[in-house]
């Protein structure tokens, strides 16, 4: 596959953009592609002790379609006894309401307008009967309302972004709050349902999920309203 990203004449695949100057965008999993060029680079497979995150890189070994590199990771599997994942099931529903809101901006010392703006108000629930998985799910997200320490298999968020247009101070007047994503250094605001799909689409791969189902729209992954997973 990477061969074919670069030969002459091959159409360029929809995830490699030409960023100039001679680089290129692959949207795909940057971390595992260290490992992914480390296999290529020296023709065997060295991970980090106590690496955790086998699935992904086999998910993404299998994207690039590095036969060798699948191999290793079956001999490495099998050499650790490592036991198979148990069966499992994971839904994620997202839903958006939208919502206008009036305050008043101040326009000067003594003068003040009304105005308006939309904020969307995002509501999702991810079930999970995988313990470990949804485990990995709370950990994934930061602030956020909802029963963010419910027990049982489900895991319930609700977030709105702040437009640029309202004031701080009336957004938290509002009681509204942010969802976040990351850990530290790297935390990002997930700004609507592609952001917060694709973080949950991460967490299954690396748990041996499997995309099963996308509604309403297949071919329409990272805007669609509910995503099943499974794993056998």
């Amino acid at each position: 596959m990477l061969g074919a990203m670069f030969r002459d004449g091959t159409p360029m695949p929809a995830n490699l953009n030409h960023q100039g100057g001679g680089h290129y965008f692959i949207d795909r999993d940057g971390k595992a592609f260290r490992h992914i060029l480390n296999f290529l680079r020296l023709g065997r497979l060295d991970l980090p002790r106590g690496y955790g995150e086998t699935a992904l890189l086999r998910a993404e070994a299998d994207f690039y379609q590095i036969r060798p590199l699948l191999d290793a990771l079956r001999e490495l599997e099998a050499s650790r006894g490592t036991p198979a994942p148990t069966a499992a099931l994971l839904h994620a529903d997202v839903d958006v309401s939208p919502r206008l809101v009036h305050f008043s901006a101040r326009r000067g010392p003594h003068h003040y307008e009304l105005s308006s703006v939309q904020v969307d108000t995002f509501r999702a629930n991810l079930f999970c009967t995988d313990p470990e998985c949804l485990g990995a799910m709370r950990a994934r997200f930061g602030v956020a309302i909802g029963d963010r320490v419910e027990g049982g298999p489900h895991f319930r968020l609700e977030w709105a972004p702040r437009p640029a247009e309202l004031p701080e101070v009336e957004y938290g007047r509002l009681g509204l709050q942010p969802l976040w994503t990351g850990g530290p250094g790297e935390r990002r605001e997930v700004v609507g349902t592609p952001s917060f799909l694709e973080e949950v689409l991460r967490v299954a791969l690396e748990h041996g999920f499997r995309l099963d189902s996308v509604f309403p729209d297949p071919e329409d992954l990272l805007n669609s309203r509910s995503l099943r997973f499974v794993r056998h």
